[in-house]
């Protein structure tokens, strides 16, 4: 099959991985795939973000900023129709961004059929955390795009409930949730030696990885590390960076928690595997309701501890007692009780993190399976649009 993958995603965090493990897993299992979006490919380290369309979006009046992203369709549009000619694809697949409507647009004009892979309910994300300036246009172009498109792939089930709240049918949506790459956390060292790599050899290591912000509430951990019956020997490993980094710095240093606590910064995909390896215990102490966290999933690939919140998302996934230690988000020092418990368990640990390890096969959790049903819903479409184009009649670019 041949599939026009575009998207507009121009930042090097958990997103860059998704589109590039999907596309590296679609390619592998023999499908041709030619990718139109924003060249980042000059910057490697993840969490990076491309600066002058940060600048822009921080300086502009936001309803500006706004309409820009809407005229970026028109523009993104001409790209993917001359594509769409050298390539002559099969269907599109696109990863769905407000206001962007280019792959609705050539749906349209060239009766293809479109997957739009949807992570996240965007208008209401940048009402919350960002706002907009112009919500009804917003909600248009959203409820266009997922109307629009012939499948629509959400990552979570709570997600869906978005989606099909906004008018798509059940038969038009298909849950598929974030995945890893077995074979790069193959690569990764033994905990023992990802340890001693750190200076760590006999530490209780308890890690996160991502891009950390204010509300992930890894600033309650730093608090529970410094209390006088937290293990002397538990360590805190913050692999990435963001904009509640500096604030977790100042809260070590005020704790004094010294070189218990070590901040990696940005790193390169590849270096993450062997920095998780050190784990005992995963941290995801907080998720927004909708998401498929991607650390979940690598934490689970290398076989960690998990000790996230118990909420619909998540459960998805996770099941208290079985693969993760799950807390009620509502009642409080419940992070900070099941974090003493895992500490003061090595055999709860160990269950916990086999369980982990098992879930990725038991609901095939990788990205070559979520290739393979893109695929299959992909194959459906086509020759469902096939049997129409021959009683319509072919269709040409002008």
């Amino acid at each position: 099959m041949k599939i026009l993958y575009h998207h507009r995603t121009a930042s090097k965090d958990g997103q860059a991985v998704h589109i590039e493990e999907m596309i590296q897993a679609l390619r592998e299992l023999g499908h041709e795939v030619c990718v139109v979006g924003p060249d980042v490919s000059g910057k490697a380290d993840m969490g990076a973000e491309v600066g002058w369309v940060r600048q822009l979006r921080d300086r502009l009046p936001k309803a500006v900023y706004e309409c820009l992203e809407l005229g970026y369709s028109a523009l993104a549009y001409l790209r993917l129709a001359r594509a769409a000619r050298e390539f002559k694809p099969d269907v599109i697949y696109e990863r769905y961004n407000l206001f962007l409507l280019s792959g609705w647009l050539l749906k349209k004009r060239l009766r293809l059929p479109l997957l739009l892979e949807v992570n996240a309910p965007l208008v209401d994300e940048r009402m919350r955390f960002g706002g907009l300036g112009l919500p009804w246009l917003g909600r248009w172009a959203e409820g266009l795009a997922w109307r629009g498109a012939d499948m629509v792939l959400p990552v979570t089930q709570v997600l869906a409930d978005y989606v099909r709240a906004r008018g798509i049918p059940q038969q038009r949506i298909e849950v598929i949730p974030n995945g890893i790459n077995e074979a790069h956390f193959s690569l990764a060292p033994s905990p023992s030696d990802a340890k001693a790599a750190l200076g760590w050899p006999d530490a209780l290591v308890l890690g996160f990885t991502g891009f950390v912000r204010d509300w992930h509430g890894v600033d309650r951990v730093l608090r529970w590390m410094a209390r006088d019956d937290t293990p002397r020997h538990a360590r805190l490993l913050m692999v990435g960076d963001g904009p509640a980094q500096d604030g977790l710095e100042a809260l070590a240093r005020e704790l004094q928690l010294g070189d218990r606590v070590h901040f990696t910064g940005v790193v390169t995909r590849h270096e993450v595997p062997a920095l998780v390896a050190a784990f005992d215990i995963a941290l995801q102490p907080a998720v927004v309701a909708y998401a498929s966290p991607l650390k979940l999933f690598e934490y689970m690939a290398l076989g960690k501890a998990i000790v996230a919140p118990r909420q619909p998302n998540i459960e998805e996934i996770l099941v208290d007692g079985r693969n993760a230690l799950l807390f009620d988000a509502s009642v409080t020092g419940a992070l900070e009780s099941a974090l003493s418990r895992l500490c003061g368990d090595p055999i709860l640990r160990k269950r916990m993190a086999a369980g982990a390890y098992a879930t990725v096969g038991e609901l095939g959790l990788t990205w070559c399976n979520n290739a393979q049903r893109v695929i299959r819903l992909a194959s459906v479409l086509r020759a469902g649009q096939l049997a129409a184009d021959a009683a319509s009649g072919p269709v040409q670019l002008p």
